[in-house]
C-alpha cells in the first residue's frame, strides 16, 4: 500500500496533467474503499490546487478533498489556490475553483468571499458557459444557507455583494444556454425552499438560531427574487418552454412560488420582514387584483399541457402539486385543482410510480377541499379504498385524518346550503360517504385481520370531538383557510350543530360494538364516549321533547333518531363479543335510556329493553369463566353493580327486578365479601327510594355525560398485547388529529404575526467566561443546541486585550465524553488572523453527540506575537531562477515564531442538554413508573427566605415561595407531568417526564417537605426544604451517568439552586429533627391540663411509655393473644405526628391573628 502511495504522490509531482488525472483517480478508488488517503490529499493540495494544473486535475483534486479531511493550514493553501485560480485565463480551470467554495468550512468561507468578490463577479460575465454554470450552480447552493446569513449579519459589506450575486443569478433564468438557464432557475427555487423548510442548511450541519436580522436579511432576499420573477414572469415562462423537456421540472417551483406570494399577499408580509421594508415602503409591485389574478390564470395555463401530454410521472407531480398551491389563491378555480388530482390519481396506476403511493395520498387528500362539492363526494369512496392499502402507518392515520374531516365539512357544508334555500346534492351525508360495499362489510364483520377499520372509526370519532371545540382563528389566507371557512359557515347557524353529523357518524359506526378486536378496546371506547355525549347533550332520558315544549323540527327529528338508535343498541347487546364491552356498553345505555316511556303492557316480553339489560346483567355477575386476559371481571362486576343502583333508584319496575339479581348475586358462594356488602348497600338504596316513591330527590342520580372508562390499565403486572396496540393506536391517531386540526405554526409564521412580540426569537443563552482576569485574551462561550439532529454548536468570542496587534491566534477545542466532531478529526483548529486591540472575533464549532453521558469542550488559545517575519536567507530575486526554486517559494510560508499558550476552563455542556421534553398523560406515566428498571434516588436541600408557616398557608394562589429553588426547572427540557402541593405543610410532589436524545425514557419526581428551623435572625425565619429526587430510566446507562455526579446533575436541574446531600447527612439531621420534635411534644404535654379520670396514670415526657398506655388501653379492650408490636410507633410516626401538632399549632395562631385584625 505504502509503495502504491508513494507511486501515486510521485505522478502528483511530475508536470504531466494525464499522469496527475491518473493518480487522482487511483486516489479517489482508494478513498472510496474506505482507506486513509490524507497523505495524498497534502501532496494534490500541494502539487495541484496550489500550483498551475490542467482543469480535469484540478477537478479531480478537489473531489479528492470532499472525500477526506484537511487540516486548517491546508485549507489556508486551498483557499490561497482558488484565489489564484479565479484570475486564471483558462475558463474551465476557473470553474472548478468556483466548484469547491460550497465545500469550504464557515469559518473560512466569510474572508474567501470577501477576498475574492470582484473576481467571483466577474464569472457571471464570461462567455464560457461552462463557468457561468459553475458559478450560478455553486452560489445557488451556497447563499441560501444558514452560515452565509450569519456572515452577511455581521458584515455589511459582504451582505451587498451577496444581494448583487442574487439578483446576477435571476438574470440567469434567461441566460442563452440550457444548463445555465436550468441551474438558476434551481438556485432561487433552493432559495425559496430554504425559506420555508431550512432543509440544506440542516443537511450542511449549521442550522442555527434565527436572529431578527438573519430572518430580515433572508427575506429580502426572497422578496427582491419574488418581484424578479414576477415582473419577468412572462420571459421567463417563454424561456422554461424552450428548454429541453427533462429540464422543465426545475422550472415549475420558482414561477409557481414567486406568483402565489404575489398574489396571496405574502410579499408584503415578507417585505415587512426584511430589514429594506423602509426602503420598499412604496412598493415596487403596484398590482392590481385583476393584475395578480390574470398572472396566476397565465402560470396555470402555462402548466395545464404537461399534466395531459407528458409521460414523465416525476414531471407530471410536479406540475399538480404546484398546481394545486396555485388552486388555493383568492379566486382560484376547482378547475385547476380537479385537473391536478385526476393527473395525479392516473400516477397511482403506474407500476414505476407504485413507491410513491404514500406522496400520491397526502398530496390529494391535503387538496381535498379546493374541490367542489360534487367532485368530493365522487372521490370519496375511491380514495378511502386507497387509504386502506397504505403500508406507512403515519401516512395512513394523516390521510385518514383529513379524510374524516372533509366528510363532516361535506356534510355540515351541503346540509347549511339546504337550509338557505339550495338545492341539495345527493350522497353529501356521512351514511351515503361511507356507504362503499367494502367498507360496510369490514364495519359490520365480527372479526377482521385489518387495523383499518378501528383506525376509522376513532378517526371518525375524534374528528366529531374536534368539531365540538372552538375552531382555530385564521390568521392569514392559507391552506386550512377554505376547510375552517366550511366548517364555520356549517356550524355557525347554531352552538350544537356539531350535534348533527355526530349523530350520523354514531349511527354508521354502531356495529363497532359487536366487534372481536382481540382484547383491544379503543376504537369502542371512542364510539361509546361520543354516544354517551350525545346522548347527554339531548338528554334522551326525558324522552322525545315535544313542540309545545319549544322544541324544532330538526331537534324532534334528532332526538328520535337518538332512541331508535338506543334500541338498536340494547339488541345489539345480546351479540356483543368482547366480554370488556358488554359492562361499558350496558352503562352507556342504562344510563340514558328513556325508562319511563317503555310499554308497560310489555313488561313480561324478552325483547323488552328493561329485560335485555338485566338479562345482561346477570350474565356478567354470574360469568364464572372468565379468564383475566379477557375481561377485567373486577372493573365489569364494579360497573355493572353501579349501573344497577342506579337504574333501581329511577324506576320502580328496575328496582323489582335487580333486587331480584341482587339477592341471588348476594347468596352466590363465588361472589367475594366486598361485592357481598356493596350489594347489601345498593339493596338498601333501592329499598329506601321505593319506599318513598312521592319523593323526587333531584339531581341524585342524574346522567352526567361522562364515560368513567379507558382502555388504559394502571401498573399491568404482565405484559399485554391487546393494550399496547391500543396505547400505540391512541398515539397514532392523536398525534394526527391534532397535526391536522391544531397545527404548531411555523417560525415563518411566528415571525409574520408576532413581530413586535420579540418572545417567538430564540433568545441566545447567557455566555460563560472561559479566561482568567489577568489573561493576555478574553475568551467567552455559548452553545446552542438542536436536539432533532442531535447536535451541539459552541460559539466563541475572542477578545485581544494586549495592545499590540496579534496576526496570527489558533483556537483549538478538544472533546471529552461521548460528543464527536462532523468531519470526524480528534480536534478542531480555528485560525483567526489579524485581532486587533479590544476587537472581539466570533467563531464557532459544531459537534455531534453519540450518546447520553455527560461532556465537555477544552479550549485552548495559541498566539504568535511574532508571526510574519520571513525565513531568514530566502531574500532576494534572480532573473534567471530555477522552476523548482520559484516553487519553493511559492509554498514558503512567513515564520512563526514561538505561540505563547493560553489554557482556558473546561466548557461542560450540562447533562439535561440532551434531553427533551415527552409529553405523557399523568395515567400512562404512573403505569411505566413502577416498570422502568434502573433508578438512583438522592436528597438536595435549598433555603427560601419567608415567614415560616404564614408564607405557605396564607399564599393560596400563584407559585408557591416554598418551590423558589426549583423556579429554573421550568426552562429544562422536562414535560411537567402533574404536581400535587400541599401547602399547609410546605409540601408537595413533582413528577416530570423527558426522552433522551437517543430514545431513552427518564422519569423525575421530586417530594419535598419543609422545615422552620429556629435560628430566629432580626425577626426573620428562614426556612430550609429538603426534596427527594427519585430518578428513574429505561436504561441503566442513563442512571449511571445521572448517579455518577450526583451534585453536578442538581446544578444542571436547578442552576445551582440546590444543594446535594450525602446519606450519612440526611440520617443525622433526621435523627436531630426527631429530638426536637420529642421536646416539644413533651413541653405541649406538660402544658396540658391534667385530666380528671383518676385511673389514668400521669402523663410521662418519655412518648415510649404512652405507647405502652395506649398498649393497655386496647388491651383492656380486646384480649390479645401473645405479644404483639401493633401499636409501638416507628420513629417516623412519631415525628409525622409532631409535625401534624406543630402544624394544627401554627394554624391557630393564624387564625387568632386574622381575628385580631378583623377586631
Amino acid at each position: 500500500m505504502d509503495i502504491l502511495f508513494a507511486q501515486i504522490q510521485a505522478d502528483l509531482r511530475s508536470n504531466d496533467a494525464l499522469r496527475q488525472s491518473g493518480a487522482l483517480l487511483q486516489a479517489l478508488q482508494q478513498s472510496a474503499a474506505g482507506r486513509d488517503i490524507s497523505v495524498i490529499a497534502k501532496s494534490a493540495v500541494e502539487e495541484i490546487v496550489a500550483s498551475p494544473a490542467s482543469a480535469v486535475s484540478k477537478k479531480l483534486a478537489f473531489d479528492l478533498i470532499r472525500s477526506t479531511r484537511l487540516t486548517t493550514d491546508l485549507w489556508e493553501t486551498v483557499c490561497t489556490g482558488i484565489h489564484n485560480d479565479l484570475e486564471f485565463p483558462d475558463p474551465d480551470v476557473t470553474a472548478a475553483a468556483v466548484s469547491i467554495l460550497a465545500a469550504i468550512p464557515s469559518y473560512r468561507l466569510g474572508k474567501l468571499i470577501t477576498d475574492s468578490n470582484k473576481e467571483i463577479s466577474r464569472c457571471f460575465d464570461s462567455l464560457s458557459d461552462n463557468l457561468r454554470f459553475s458559478i450560478t450552480e455553486t452560489l445557488g447552493c451556497v447563499l441560501a444557507r444558514d452560515d452565509l446569513v450569519t456572515l452577511c449579519e455581521n458584515n455589511i459589506n459582504l451582505l451587498d455583494k451577496v444581494s448583487i450575486w442574487w439578483i446576477r443569478i435571476g438574470d440567469n433564468m434567461l441566460d442563452k444556454a440550457d444548463n445555465v438557464a436550468k441551474v438558476a432557475f434551481e438556485s432561487v427555487g433552493r432559495l425559496f425552499q430554504e425559506f420555508e423548510s431550512k432543509r440544506m442548511s440542516r443537511l450542511a450541519g449549521d442550522k442555527l438560531v434565527d436572529s431578527e436580522n438573519s430572518v430580515a436579511i433572508r427575506s429580502n432576499w426572497v422578496s427582491s427574487m419574488v418581484e424578479f420573477v414576477w415582473k419577468r414572469r412572462n420571459a421567463l415562462m417563454a424561456r422554461a418552454l424552450i428548454l429541453p423537456v427533462e429540464s422543465f421540472r426545475a422550472t415549475v417551483y420558482p414561477l409557481v412560488y414567486a406568483v402565489k406570494s404575489v398574489a396571496s399577499g405574502s410579499l408584503e408580509a415578507f417585505r415587512k420582514l426584511s430589514s429594506s421594508s423602509k426602503k420598499t415602503a412604496t412598493g415596487t409591485v403596484d398590482s392590481t387584483k385583476a393584475e395578480r389574478f390574470v398572472g396566476v390564470s397565465d402560470v396555470v395555463t402555462h402548466l395545464a399541457p404537461f399534466l395531459a401530454s407528458s409521460l414523465d410521472p416525476a414531471l407530471i407531480f410536479e406540475v399538480g402539486i404546484n398546481m394545486l398551491y396555485l388552486a388555493d389563491v383568492p379566486g382560484g378555480k376547482p378547475e385547476w385543482a380537479s385537473a391536478s388530482i385526476i393527473a395525479i390519481l392516473t400516477l397511482w396506476d403506474r407500476q414505476e410510480f407504485s413507491s410513491a403511493r404514500e406522496s400520491i395520498v397526502r398530496a390529494v387528500v391535503t387538496n381535498l377541499h379546493l374541490l367542489d362539492l360534487s367532485m368530493q363526494v365522487s372521490l370519496f369512496k375511491r380514495l378511502l379504498l386507497m387509504v386502506r392499502n397504505l403500508r406507512a402507518e403515519s401516512d395512513r392515520m394523516h390521510a385518514l385524518a383529513c379524510i374524516c374531516r372533509t366528510a363532516l365539512c361535506v356534510d355540515l357544508f351541503a346540509k347549511e346550503s339546504v337550509r338557505r334555500g339550495q338545492k341539495p346534492l345527493p350522497g353529501t351525508d356521512i351514511a351515503s360517504l361511507f356507504e362503499d360495499a367494502r367498507i360496510r362489510d369490514d364495519l359490520n364483520t365480527v372479526t377482521s385481520k385489518s387495523l383499518f377499520r378501528e383506525e376509522l372509526v376513532a378517526t371518525l370519532v375524534e374528528s366529531c370531538f374536534q368539531l365540538s371545540l372552538p375552531l382555530p382563528e385564521q390568521k392569514k389566507s392559507g391552506m386550512e383557510s377554505r376547510v375552517i371557512g366550511a366548517l364555520a359557515y356549517g356550524t355557525g347557524y347554531g352552538a350544537l350543530n356539531w350535534t348533527e353529523p355526530a349523530l350520523e357518524v354514531v349511527e354508521v359506526c354502531r356495529p363497532c360494538v359487536k366487534w372481536d378486536c382481540e382484547g383491544r378496546t379503543y376504537a369502542v371506547d371512542c364510539y361509546l364516549k361520543l354516544l354517551v355525549r350525545l346522548c347527554h347533550i339531548f338528554d334522551t332520558r326525558g324522552g322525545v321533547k315535544r313542540v309545545k315544549d319549544g322544541a324544532s323540527q330538526d331537534q324532534i327529528l334528532n332526538e328520535t333518531r337518538l332512541q331508535n338508535l338506543q334500541r338498536k343498541l340494547v339488541n345489539d347487546l345480546l351479540e356483543v363479543n368482547t366480554p370488556r364491552i358488554a359492562a361499558r356498553l350496558i352503562w352507556a345505555i342504562s344510563e340514558h335510556i328513556d325508562l319511563e316511556g317503555l310499554d308497560p303492557l310489555l313488561a313480561d316480553d324478552p325483547d323488552d329493553a328493561l329485560n335485555i339489560i338485566i338479562s345482561k346483567i346477570h350474565k356478567i355477575l354470574f360469568n364464572a369463566d372468565s379468564s383475566a386476559t379477557e375481561t377485567n371481571k373486577l372493573q365489569d362486576i364494579q360497573a355493572v353493580l353501579l349501573c344497577a343502583q342506579r337504574l333501581g333508584s329511577r324506576n320502580a319496575r328496575a328496582g323489582q327486578l335487580l333486587t331480584k339479581e341482587l339477592e341471588e348475586f348476594r347468596a352466590d358462594p363465588l361472589t367475594d365479601s366486598v361485592n357481598k356488602h356493596q350489594a347489601r348497600m345498593i339493596l338498601q338504596r333501592i329499598k329506601y327510594v321505593s319506599s318513598h316513591s312521592d319523593d323526587k330527590w333531584a339531581g341524585v342520580s342524574e346522567g352526567r355525560g361522562d364515560y368513567p372508562f379507558s382502555h388504559h390499565k394502571l401498573t399491568v403486572q404482565f405484559y399485554e398485547a391487546s393494550a399496547a396496540q391500543d396505547r400505540k393506536l391512541e398515539g397514532l391517531v392523536h398525534k394526527a388529529i391534532l397535526e391536522l386540526w391544531r397545527p404548531d405554526p411555523s417560525e415563518l409564521t411566528l415571525f409574520l404575526t408576532k413581530r413586535a412580540d420579540t418572545t417567538s426569537l430564540k433568545i441566545p443563552p447567557n455566555a460563560y467566561t472561559l479566561t482568567g482576569s489577568s489573561d493576555p485574551c478574553y475568551v467567552e462561550a455559548y452553545h446552542l443546541s438542536d436536539p432533532s439532529d442531535g447536535r451541539i454548536t459552541l460559539h466563541l468570542k475572542v477578545l485581544n486585550l494586549t495592545d499590540i496587534e496579534l496576526n496570527w491566534v489558533d483556537i483549538r477545542v478538544g472533546l471529552s465524553g461521548a460528543s464527536y466532531f462532523m468531519d470526524g478529526s480528534p480536534q478542531a483548529v480555528r485560525q483567526l488572523r489579524d485581532l486587533n486591540s479590544q476587537e472581539p472575533v466570533l467563531c464557532s464549532v459544531t459537534l455531534g453527540v453519540s450518546h447520553f453521558e455527560r461532556c465537555a469542550l477544552w479550549v485552548q488559545v495559541l498566539y504568535y506575537p511574532f508571526a510574519g517575519n520571513d525565513i531568514p536567507g530566502n531574500v532576494g530575486d534572480y532573473a534567471e531562477e530555477d522552476q523548482q526554486i520559484i516553487k519553493q517559494k511559492r509554498t514558503a510560508k512567513p515564520e512563526l515564531g514561538d505561540p505563547v499558550i493560553m489554557r482556558c476552563q473546561p466548557y461542560k455542556i450540562p447533562l439535561t442538554e440532551l434531553l427533551s421534553p415527552h409529553k405523557i398523560s399523568p395515567v400512562e406515566y404512573f403505569r411505566l413508573w413502577p416498570n422502568l428498571p434502573a433508578m438512583v434516588e438522592f436528597t438536595g436541600t435549598y433555603t427560601y427566605e419567608g415567614s415560616g408557616f404564614k408564607a405557605t398557608a396564607a399564599q393560596q394562589y400563584g407559585s408557591s415561595p416554598f418551590l423558589s429553588g426549583l423556579k429554573s426547572l421550568s426552562t429544562k427540557p422536562f414535560h411537567r407531568v402533574c404536581s400535587h402541593i400541599i401547602r399547609t405543610v410546605a409540601g408537595f410532589q413533582l413528577c416530570f417526564a423527558a426522552k433522551t436524545w437517543h430514545g431513552g425514557f427518564l422519569g423525575m419526581m421530586i417530594f419535598g417537605a419543609s422545615e422552620v428551623s429556629r435560628n430566629v435572625d432580626l425577626g426573620d425565619e428562614t426556612t430550609a426544604m429538603i426534596c427527594k429526587f427519585v430518578v428513574r430510566a429505561s436504561d441503566a446507562a442513563i442512571i449511571k451517568e445521572v448517579g455518577s455526579d450526583l451534585q453536578s446533575w442538581c446544578d444542571d436541574l436547578t442552576d445551582g439552586g440546590v444543594e446535594y446531600m450525602p446519606e450519612d447527612e440526611v440520617k443525622v439531621a433526621a435523627a436531630e429533627r426527631l429530638r426536637i420534635s420529642m421536646e416539644r411534644i413533651a413541653i405541649l404535654k406538660a402544658a396540658q391540663p391534667p385530666p380528671k379520670s383518676p385511673k389514668v396514670e400521669d402523663v410521662n415526657d418519655d412518648d415510649d411509655e404512652d405507647s405502652d398506655d395506649d398498649k393497655k388501653k386496647e388491651d383492656g379492650k380486646k384480649k390479645h393473644k401473645g405479644p404483639t408490636t401493633l401499636f409501638e410507633l416507628t420513629p417516623e410516626e412519631v415525628e409525622h405526628r409532631a409535625l401534624q401538632t406543630a402544624v394544627l399549632q401554627e394554624w391557630h395562631a393564624l387564625c387568632k391573628d386574622r381575628n385580631a385584625k378583623v377586631k
